[in-house]
């Protein structure tokens, strides 16, 4: 194999790996995670540059400064580590790129934060949803009914297909570690500040844009997926697609539609809708149809439908990669 070919399999392995090692033992909580250390930053920065009375220019600069430090910072302490390990062995800067990569990703995560909010609605029915609902959404909990519970949950497990599995793979298929960390430093930043609010209007709007820019293809990707998905747990797919092209782009994020307007229609439920945040109305729009009311087993049909697209994605990257393996070794034997 050429080594352009060689380093090509390499990084689907690393990535196909990395989505296989979250899944095994998602985060540690005794290991500490890169997420938090951004997540100081930011708040650091936030809390000496940001003037909320300030002209919205100087926030939009603010916030345009904060972006790019950020994302600089991030991306070069991973590279110079990466850069100091292969020094030490190429083996073992594989194994540093293959855990860092699995760090950007949170495929069991989802499914656990899932699981708990549907085992807390069991167990210790609408007030332990409640609250555990109110750790994986921004949204007031305290008033939820089981159905906007429910909701919650369903509408956190569809869109974070994308936010926390496909864009952190496939931004680890282009350029291993250090872009998989950059991309997750760029969702951190928009889920701290990338809010249209009026704290945050002009502080987060850099963070918020490139967010959805690096989201779109990978949001793109997931209809894919889902399709797939949808299909082997015997969802309505052509209800999902019908949602999609009809709902979707009513969504205030250009890509975060995509997987919740599918996953609604192959419910055959309605996600969005009323919202408060901090006593403060907010109305969500409408994705899928309200052919029944939300239940708890729709929480498992939603995790159902992640783990199967986050098989397919590592499915495809490992055919990918004995397709790339095959038709190099063919070439080889034809020129040799």
């Amino acid at each position: 194999m050429t080594p352009t070919v060689h380093a090509v399999i390499i990084h689907i392995l690393i990535t196909a790996a990395a989505l296989g090692v979250d899944r095994a033992v998602g985060d540690p909580k005794w290991l500490p995670h890169p997420v938090v250390a951004i997540g100081h930053f930011v708040h650091g920065f936030e809390k000496r540059f940001h003037r909320v009375n300030a002209a919205p220019w100087q926030q939009w600069l603010a916030g345009a400064a904060l972006t790019l430090s950020t994302l600089t910072l991030v991306f070069g302490v991973t590279w110079g580590v990466l850069a100091i390990v292969i020094r030490i062995s190429p083996w073992l800067v594989v194994i540093a790129n293959l855990w860092i990569c699995s760090t950007t990703i949170a495929w069991k995560g989802l499914c656990d934060a899932g699981h708990m909010v549907d085992r807390e609605l069991r167990e210790h029915g609408l007030v332990g949803g409640r609250t555990a609902v109110s750790h994986i959404v921004g949204r007031d909990t305290s008033e939820l009914s089981e159905a906007e519970v429910v909701r919650a949950t369903v509408e956190t497990i569809a869109e974070n297909l994308v936010d926390a599995v496909v864009s952190p793979a496939l931004f680890a298929l282009v350029g291993g570690a250090p872009l998989a960390m950059l991309y997750r430093a760029a969702n951190t930043l928009d889920s701290m500040v990338g809010y249209r609010n009026d704290r945050y209007r002009w502080f987060g709007f850099a963070s918020a844009r490139l967010d959805d820019l690096l989201n779109y293809v990978p949001a793109r990707v997931a209809t894919s997926l889902l399709t797939g998905a949808i299909a082997c747990t015997k969802g309505d797919l052509r209800g999902a697609w019908r949602a999609l092209y009809r709902d979707a782009h009513k969504h205030p994020s250009p890509n975060s539609g995509i997987p919740e307007a599918m996953v609604a229609g192959a419910l055959g439920v309605q996600l969005g809708g009323l919202n408060y945040y901090g006593g403060v109305a907010s109305h969500r729009a409408t994705m899928g149809e309200a052919r029944r009311a939300l239940t708890r087993n729709d929480i498992e049909q939603s995790i159902r439908i992640l783990n199967v697209a986050c098989w397919l994605l590592m499915g495809a990257l490992v055919a990918a990669m004995g397709a790339i393996a095959l038709v190099a070794l063919r070439g080889r034997g034809i020129t040799g």
